[in-house]
C-alpha cells in the first residue's frame, strides 16, 4: 500500500477566523440596536433585517466555534480525518436559518397584505442606514475569505443578504414618508425574502455536494485518470475516488496498475505530485498493484 502525503493541512477557514470574530461582535451588537427599533417603528422590513441579523449572529458564531472544533487534534482514535467537516455542518446551519427567516419574512409579509399598518419612516431610514454601514464593514471583513472556505463563504452570504435587507430598509423608509403608504413596507420585506432564498438555495447545493462526497467543483475526474494513467511505469488507473473534506482540502482514493518491473517508488512521487500541483488533491492515498493483481475484482460496489 503507498500512501501520498500531500496532506495540506493549511486551514482555509482557520487563517480568516479573527475576520469572524470582528463580524460576529459588530452585527452582534447592532442586531440589539435594530430589534429594538424595529419593536417601536412597526416597519416589518426593520424586523425582517433583524431575524437576519439574529441568524447572522448564530452563523458567525457557529462558524467561529467550527474552525476551532476543526483544528482540535483527534484524541478519541475514531475521526480519522479528524474534525474538519465541522465547518461544512456550520455552513449547513447557516443554509438552515437564511431560509427559515426568509420564510417567517413571507408569510408576514403575505399576512400583512390588506391590513391597514402604522409604519414609523424615520426610524427605518436611520437604522437601515447604521446597518448598512455595519454590513459593508463586515462583507470587506470576509470577502477575502469567502472564496476559500465553505464555512466563511456561508457566514459571508448572510451578510450580503443582510446588506439588501439594510438598502431595502432604507428603500422602504424613504417610499412610505414620500407616499404615505405602509404597503411599501411589506413589499419590500417580501423581496428581502425572496432574495434571502434564493441565496440560501444556492449555499446549501455546494454543502450538499461536499456532504454526498461528489467530485470537487472544477476538477474533471476523467481528465485526473487520464493524467494518472499517463505517468511512466502505469497501465491502468482503476477505484479513483475524489472528494472534499472541508474547504481548500480535496481528497483522493486510486489504485494504479504498473507494467512489471516498474519503479514503484518513482510511480507514487509522480503521481502525488501530479495531483497536488495539477488538480489540487491536498491528501492522496495510493494503491500500487502489479499486472497480475485481480484482487479488486472481488468488489461488489
Amino acid at each position: 500500500m503507498g500512501t501520498g502525503h500531500g496532506h495540506g493541512h493549511g486551514h482555509a477557514g482557520g487563517r480568516h477566523r479573527w475576520r469572524l470574530g470582528v463580524s460576529f461582535i459588530l452585527i452582534g451588537a447592532f442586531f440589539v440596536v435594530e430589534l429594538g427599533y424595529g419593536l417601536i417603528s412597526g416597519s416589518l422590513a426593520l424586523m425582517s433585517d433583524a431575524g437576519h441579523m439574529a441568524a447572522d449572529v448564530v452563523t458567525l458564531g457557529a462558524a467561529l466555534v467550527a474552525t476551532r472544533i476543526a483544528t482540535r487534534p483527534d484524541t478519541t482514535g475514531r475521526r480519522s480525518y479528524g474534525s474538519y467537516r465541522a465547518e461544512v455542518f456550520a455552513s449547513l446551519l447557516a443554509v438552515v436559518l437564511m431560509l427559515g427567516v426568509a420564510l417567517y419574512v413571507v408569510a408576514e409579509a403575505v399576512g400583512r397584505i390588506g391590513r391597514a399598518a402604522e409604519v414609523a419612516s424615520g426610524p427605518m431610514i436611520v437604522v437601515g442606514a447604521v446597518g448598512l454601514a455595519v454590513n459593508v464593514v463586515a462583507l470587506l471583513l470576509l470577502r477575502s475569505g469567502a472564496s476559500e472556505s465553505l464555512n466563511v463563504k456561508g457566514a459571508y452570504l448572510e451578510v450580503v443578504a443582510d446588506t439588501a435587507g439594510s438598502v431595502g430598509v432604507i428603500a422602504a423608509g424613504w417610499l412610505v414618508a414620500a407616499t404615505g403608504q405602509a404597503y411599501w413596507d411589506t413589499v419590500i420585506a417580501l423581496a428581502i425574502g425572496v432574495f434571502v432564498a434564493v441565496r440560501a438555495v444556492s449555499l446549501g447545493r455546494q454543502v450538499f455536494a461536499v456532504l454526498g462526497q461528489h467530485v470537487p467543483e472544477g476538477v474533471d475526474a476523467g481528465a485526473v485518470a487520464a493524467d494518472l494513467a499517463a505517468i511512466d511505469g502505469v497501465r491502468d488507473v482503476h477505484d479513483l475516488h475524489l472528494w472534499t473534506l472541508t474547504s481548500g482540502m480535496n481528497v483522493a482514493t486510486a489504485h494504479l496498475v504498473t507494467v512489471d518491473q516498474g519503479d514503484n517508488h518513482a510511480v507514487l512521487d509522480q503521481a502525488r505530485d501530479l495531483l497536488r500541483q495539477r488538480h489540487g488533491v491536498a491528501h492522496a492515498t495510493l494503491q500500487v498493484e502489479p499486472a497480475d493483481h485481480n484482487g479488486c475484482d472481488e468488489l461488489g460496489w
